[in-house]
């Protein structure tokens, strides 16, 4: 549920893991390279990381990616086909009610929460993300440039009107109890845009769109669809945590989404050392000084317990309920 800042499209299952007191080599199933660590440890040294996370960051919390190995194809969802498309419009929604409960249920896992601990520890410069599921923001991040919106808060359009997501799906349970009652069954395959395969679990043709109660007008997600572009305001606070960083680190993006590109131009034009941790290429490896292959969780966890002088890392849990629920 996210789309480009300038030229293109935005892009980019495991249980939700809460942790704390997390120790190297616990948080997930990657081996950790301890040479590489070595070396972004020393990049850094000195040096504020602006961080720049993609889809792979949130995939330890249950929410699949779009580039990931293994990732089936998926056809995101376009900004024109949304605002001009009553059937595209059922589908989403009926989509985003089934996947309520996977995202719902999805919390911060140990790279959000070590990205969090890195930026108390004054560490990080910021955090910029191309996802729209708010897990920075309840790991604890202060810092945060959510590029590509928050799919949390749902607006009209043109009016403006915002409203918390879990209200609308409310709105959307008591006109469609159908869709209510497949939802409850748990039986749709989640997307990485905080919604769900519909095929063959509700008729698509039945399902009442919810609109504006103030306005009567057409409710979307306050986020960039692809085919949008982001919000000039929004790219230049992302522009000034980079600026202000000595090291870009990329975790989890395969750096396909023009957003990135530019803000790795933007560091390697400031002469700033690239990072990069992913699992699976991206555009930016002939141009990174450290490229770890393999998983934030474990990367990021070790990263954090060597910049921090050698205690466990020590992180909140994560909260009760999650953002889409």
């Amino acid at each position: 549920m996210a789309g480009p800042d300038g030229q293109d499209p935005v892009g980019e299952s495991h249980s939700p893991r809460p942790v704390s007191d997390v120790e190297p080599g616990q948080a997930g199933a990657d081996a950790v390279d301890s040479g590489s660590i070595e070396q972004l440890a020393a990049l850094a040294q000195g040096r504020r990381l602006a961080v720049l996370t993609g889809a792979g960051i949130s995939t330890d919390s249950g929410i699949p990616d779009y580039r990931g190995k293994g990732a089936p194809p998926r056809t995101p969802m376009r900004a024109e086909k949304f605002l001009g498309d009553e059937a595209a419009r059922q589908r989403f929604w009926a989509g985003a009610r089934l996947g309520a409960g996977t995202f719902g249920e999805a919390r911060p896992n140990p790279a959000h929460l070590a990205l969090a601990e890195l930026e108390r520890a004054g560490r990080l410069s910021g955090v910029v993300t191309q996802n729209v599921d708010g897990l920075h923001r309840q790991a604890g991040t202060r810092r945060l440039v959510e590029l590509h919106g928050n799919g949390a808060t749902i607006r009209c359009v043109p009016g403006g009107h915002r409203f918390p997501r879990t209200e609308v799906l409310g709105w959307l349970d008591q006109a469609n109890p159908e869709l209510a009652e497949a939802a409850e069954r748990g039986v749709a395959t989640p997307n990485p845009d905080a919604d769900a395969e519909t095929g063959g679990l509700i008729d698509l043709e039945r399902v009442t769109v919810p609109r504006c109660p103030i306005c009567g007008s057409m409710l979307r997600p306050d986020v960039v669809f692809f085919g949008e572009y982001v919000p000039g305001d929004t790219f230049q606070a992302a522009r000034e945590i980079v600026a202000e960083g000595g090291v870009l680190l990329v975790v989890g993006s395969s750096l396909a989404v023009n957003s990135g590109i530019r803000l790795l131009n933007q560091a390697e034009k400031a002469g700033m050392p690239i990072a990069i941790i992913n699992r699976g290429p991206t555009k930016g490896d002939a141009r990174a000084a450290v490229r770890i292959e393999g998983g934030a969780a474990d990367s990021l966890t070790a990263l954090a317990h060597r910049l921090n002088a050698g205690d466990p890392i020590r992180v909140e849990s994560a909260p009760e309920r999650g953002t889409f629920g």
